[in-house]
């Protein structure tokens, strides 16, 4: 059975269909980025609100989803074919699985094949609400100066096409601008991305495109629309070929593009929005008026565990999260990395139990259902690094403290990006925007072993730290001497 709309009330109850009426439910948020994370946090806590609710307080909520790029063609196609409709997969640490049929998702828009019909659902009066997971890259940040980078080709192709645009800050300022000529309310942009004040920075993005397309346009974004910070965490790993083939053994349902995940779900949002927005507090999220200290201690401890899992234990020749972690000396050198490096430079958070959070990472990032392959967890991490590891390295050279967990993780970072193989010789799939500058800067270590921290668009000025130039000299001397990165590892660690 393929999974649509009109087989709906004919699946099984274990796969726990929506019982709203979808018919009714109009788009009050258009949805930027409908990858794997959306589908599993965003769209999941709108569809448990359209479930929990009065449907008349939920119907004006539905998210149309809209693709940029041709890359986003088979997902459109997919959700063409199935009304927008997707099978989330929750693995629990136990083994069991709990299965959930979306409908939040009402409609999709493939941007480079209609960019006008997109521009106006954005402009439409019933849009309240442009949110985006576009990752780092998207947001177009110029790596020197940190504001827009207008030297960008598509920038330049926007600024000279506004009705035709390629960057999603063309497509909001064309919105924008309509709605301010038609006497519209401006919608609130809702960064959904795993971004340090990821609201702020698409502030400072969309204010930097616009300001060169329409000075007074910029004037009336500035002071009309809303940016809320947010913090978002859900571990959640590419879909598999076997994720398709369960749904298909278990239930005989054709389900092209489910979404796995992990039970854990959480978001916190500054409660700061332009025209209204769903009761999420109904169904668990948490609205705040500062999530800094929330975004900080996740980004610096779960994202950063990830990347000093996923760097080490792909040097080594792991393919996961849960089989590295399951190492007692990854989870051992991690404990570390979290106790001595990366809390004591943490500010204290609100209710919350900081050695209880570490602990429920270990365990999250332990979970055996959920095969979060390393390769994706090191992807873009020239985007990552420097908003996961770098801001803990950078305190604890300011306050005198240890950095050699931080240290040993650029150093494999280093060796990763030199050899693209593990220390067997094993292929790793390196993917990053800034590859080719990565592997260059590797490369030159044999002649200057500061030569890949010498990389400022990655590390700023990093290199001229002599305490911390020491230490990875040292650390990195050693890695390429012998890439058994646990030798490393249990000399830091003891």
């Amino acid at each position: 059975m393929q999974l649509n709309q009109s087989n709906l009330t004919q699946l099984p109850a274990e796969l726990n269909s929506p019982r709203y009426d979808r018919s009714r439910i109009k788009p009050g948020i258009v949805h930027v980025g409908v990858g794997g994370f959306h589908r599993s946090h965003q769209a999941y806590y709108t569809d448990e609100l359209m479930r929990s609710n009065d449907p008349s307080d939920a119907s004006t909520w539905g998210i149309c989803g809209v693709g940029l790029r041709q890359a986003d063609r088979k997902m459109a196609n997919v959700l063409q074919d199935q009304d927008c409709l997707y099978t989330l997969i929750v693995k629990e640490p136990s083994g069991g699985v709990q299965n959930r049929v979306i409908g939040s998702l009402v409609d999709f828009l493939l941007a480079c094949d209609h960019p006008t019909t997109v521009i106006e659902q954005m402009a439409s009066p019933d849009t309240k609400i442009v949110s985006l997971t576009i990752t780092e890259g998207g947001y177009n940040v110029d790596p020197v100066s940190g504001d827009f980078d207008a030297a960008n080709a598509d920038a330049i192709y926007d600024l000279e096409n506004p009705g035709h645009p390629r960057l999603v800050f063309g497509y909001l300022t064309a919105a924008l601008r309509l709605r301010r000529e038609r006497g519209l309310p401006a919608f609130t942009v809702q960064s959904c991305d795993n971004i340090q004040h990821n609201g702020d920075l698409t502030r400072k993005m969309l204010l930097g495109f616009a300001r060169q397309q329409d000075a007074e346009l910029a004037k009336w974004i500035e002071a009309e629309v809303c940016f809320p910070n947010a913090m978002v965490d859900r571990i959640t790993p590419v879909t598999t070929s076997e994720d398709i083939e369960y749904l298909n053994n278990q239930f005989g349902l054709e389900d092209a593009w489910p979404v796995t995940c992990e039970p854990f779900c959480q978001w916190i949002i500054e409660d700061t929005f332009s025209n209204g927005r769903p009761e999420w507090e109904k169904v668990g999220v948490q609205f705040v008026t500062d999530v800094t200290p929330y975004e900080t201690m996740k980004l610096r401890l779960l994202n950063a565990g990830h990347s000093v899992l996923g760097l080490l234990g792909s040097v080594f020749g792991y393919q996961t999260i849960d089989q590295t972690v399951g190492d007692d000396l990854f989870a051992t050198f991690l404990q570390g990395f979290f106790d001595d490096e990366a809390s004591p430079v943490l500010d204290a958070v609100e209710g919350i139990d900081l050695r209880q959070y570490k602990a429920t990472l270990i365990e999250r990032f332990s979970n055996p259902n959920i095969k979060d392959n390393l390769a994706r967890i090191c992807l873009e991490s020239s985007s990552k690094l420097p908003v996961f590891l770098l801001p803990t390295i950078h305190k604890n050279l300011e306050q005198g403290g240890p950095i050699d967990h931080a240290a040993l993780v650029i150093a494999a970072w280093c060796y990763y990006s030199d050899h693209h193989t593990d220390r067997h010789g094993n292929a790793l799939d390196v993917i990053d925007e800034q590859r080719a500058a990565l592997q260059e800067a590797a490369k030159k270590t044999s002649s200057d072993p500061l030569a890949f921290i010498k990389l400022d668009s990655v590390f700023g000025n990093l290199a001229n730290n002599a305490r911390f130039a020491e230490t990875y000299k040292r650390l990195l001397t050693q890695l390429y001497r012998d890439p058994d990165v646990t030798i490393l590892m249990r000399q830091v660690s003891a």
